[in-house]
C-alpha cells in the first residue's frame, strides 16, 4: 500500500476572520479521506506564531487556539525536503502539500502563498497574484472591468484621506455615489467591517468602522438585488457549480447574518431562469480567469430585483469551508461530495505545482 500523503492544514491567522478559519479547518480536518491522506494541523495565532497541534479536535471544538497545547514550529523559506522545524531545531516529518484554510489578511492575500512558494511546497488554491488581487477589492474590480465583466459602480478611499478630512471625503463620495451605499475594507472578507449607509452621518460612521481594518476602503453603489453565489474549481479548465441564493436574515448579508444569527437561508439551486443560470456560471469562470485564479474560488453576484440585471460582486479565493458553507454546498448540489471536493482540490494543487516545476530558473539560451 502506498504511503499516505501528509496534508498540512494551516488555520487561524492574523485576520478578522480568525474564528471563521478555525471553523473551516475543523471541517476540512474531519472530512479528509484517511485512506489517502494524513492531516497535520498547524495553527497560526493572532500574533502570527505557528504551532503544531497534536490534538486538533480540542482546538476545533473550543474554537480557539491555545499556544500552551501546541509545539512551536517555523517554516524554512527555501526548497528543501524538510521544511518545518521546531524552534529547538527538531525537523518534522515533511509535508507533501499544504491546505491553507486561512481567510482574510495574512493568509488569503498572497502572503502565505508566497511563503509556500519560497519553501517549494505544493498548496491548495490560488497563487500569489490571484490571492492578492482577489483580496484587494479595488484591484479586483479593475481587473473585472478590464475583462469586460459587469460590476456595480464604486470608488476607493484611503484611510489617511478620511482621517485627515472626513467631511471632504464625504463630499467626494456623495458627488460620485448615491445613497444607499456600502462601505467595506478593501482587503477583508466575511463581511467584517462592512456597513450600509443611507445618509451622511451613517457614511462617516461606516468609513470610521471600515478604517479599523484596512488602509484602503471601498464605497459601492447600493442596489436592490438578490445575492447569488457560484463556486468554481479547476486550473487551466475551470468549471462552475450550480448557483445558490442567499436570503439574509438582516438588511444585508453581514457577519452576524453569516455566522451568528443562524436565520439566513440558502436556496440551492437558486431560483433562476436557465438563461440567468448559464450567464452566471459563465461569468463565474470568466471572473476566475480574470484574476488568474487556480484551484478554487467562490464568485458572488448581484441580480437586480427589478430588471434582473447581473453584476459580478467579488471573488473569494479561499471561501468558507465548513460543511454548511456555500462553496461546498454548491458543489454537493452539483454532484461532488465534501470529501470528494477536498481530494479534487489537493489533486489540483499537485497539478499546478507540477506545471510550475516545468519553468526554467536559469537562462537556457536561445534555441537555434
Amino acid at each position: 500500500m502506498s504511503r499516505k500523503l501528509r496534508v498540512g492544514i494551516l488555520f487561524g491567522g492574523r485576520s478578522g476572520e480568525h474564528e471563521v478559519s478555525i471553523l473551516s479547518a475543523g471541517s476540512v480536518y474531519e472530512a479528509l479521506d484517511r485512506n489517502r491522506f494524513e492531516p497535520v494541523a498547524i495553527a497560526i495565532t493572532r500574533d502570527g506564531s505557528w504551532y503544531l497541534i497534536e490534538n486538533p479536535r480540542d482546538v476545533f471544538e473550543k474554537g480557539e487556539i491555545d499556544p500552551h497545547r501546541g509545539i512551536p514550529v517555523t517554516i524554512l523559506c527555501q526548497p528543501l525536503k524538510d521544511n518545518f522545524v521546531t524552534l529547538d531545531g527538531k525537523v518534522l516529518e515533511p509535508l507533501d502539500v499544504v491546505f491553507p484554510v486561512l481567510h482574510g489578511t495574512y493568509g488569503e492575500d498572497g502572503t502565505v502563498q508566497g511563503l509556500l512558494e519560497l519553501a517549494g511546497i505544493p498548496y491548495v488554491g490560488a497563487g500569489v497574484l490571484a490571492s492578492a488581487a482577489g483580496m484587494d477589492k479595488v484591484v479586483m474590480k479593475k481587473l473585472f472591468r478590464q475583462a469586460g465583466l459587469p460590476v456595480v459602480k464604486d470608488i476607493a478611499v484611503m484611510r489617511w484621506e478620511f482621517q485627515e478630512n472626513p467631511e471632504r471625503v464625504a463630499d467626494y463620495v456623495e458627488a460620485n455615489i448615491s445613497y444607499p451605499c456600502f462601505v467595506k475594507p478593501a482587503n477583508l472578507g466575511s463581511s467584517v467591517g462592512v456597513s450600509k449607509a443611507k445618509n451622511r452621518k451613517e457614511l462617516i460612521a461606516a468609513l470610521e468602522e471600515a478604517s479599523m481594518y484596512d488602509r484602503k476602503l471601498v464605497v459601492e453603489q447600493g442596489i436592490e438585488a438578490r445575492e447569488i453565489e457560484c463556486s468554481v474549481m479547476g486550473n487551466e479548465h475551470p468549471r462552475s457549480s450550480v448557483p445558490g441564493e442567499i436570503i439574509p436574515s438582516g438588511e444585508f448579508y453581514d457577519y452576524e447574518s453569516k455566522y451568528l444569527s443562524g436565520e439566513s437561508k440558502l436556496l440551492i439551486p437558486a431560483p433562476l431562469s436557465s438563461e440567468q443560470e448559464d450567464r452566471i456560471r459563465n461569468l463565474a469562470v470568466k471572473a476566475f480567469k480574470a484574476v488568474d485564479c487556480s484551484g478554487l474560488a467562490r464568485v458572488d453576484f448581484f441580480v437586480t430585483k427589478d430588471t434582473g440585471q447581473i453584476y459580478v460582486n467579488e471573488i473569494n479565493t479561499m471561501p468558507g469551508f465548513t460543511k454548511i458553507s456555500m462553496f461546498p454546498k454548491l458543489w454537493e448540489a452539483s454532484g461532488v461530495s465534501y470529501g470528494e471536493l477536498l481530494s479534487h482540490l489537493i489533486d489540483l494543487a499537485f497539478e499546478r505545482y507540477k506545471d510550475k516545476k516545468r519553468n526554467a530558473t536559469v537562462y537556457m539560451g536561445r534555441k537555434k
